[in-house]
């Protein structure tokens, strides 16, 4: 539980507003730490796994999106709890190849990467 002081704003000491400026940014640092180790990201030749703790999440409440190499995921309106993101992998990733799953919690992004097509073409030697 938080408590404020009623002193009224102009007896306040400079030092409280320092040190609610540093509870802030200690609050903000600590929850982009959590959300950052949230995920986990493996790849291998064929596609990249994304792991995602999203407790609470029921797969109604979730949308993903893929536009390219970036995918984002949110909850829609009404979900028990917020979560908004996006990733941009280094390569463009094949839809018809991907799945997405949702257990106990833990949503896992399979996404196949998009071979890039080949643009050499072969001369006839005369």
């Amino acid at each position: 539980m938080f408590f404020a002081t009623t002193t009224p704003a102009g007896l306040r000491h400079p030092l409280h507003s320092a040190a609610g400026r540093s509870l802030e940014r200690f609050l903000t640092e600590a929850q982009s730490v959590s959300q950052r180790l949230s995920c986990s990201i493996e790849q291998d030749d064929k596609a990249y796994t994304l792991s995602f703790d999203l407790p609470g999440v029921a797969r109604e409440h979730l949308a993903i999106g893929i536009e390219g190499a970036v995918v984002r995921i949110e909850t829609v309106e009404g979900a028990p709890r917020r979560y908004k993101s996006a990733y941009e992998l280094p390569q463009d990733i094949d839809v018809a190849a991907s799945e997405a799953r949702l257990e106990h919690g833990v949503l896992t992004l399979k996404l196949g990467k998009l071979s890039p097509a080949s643009r050499i073409t072969t001369l006839t030697i005369r």
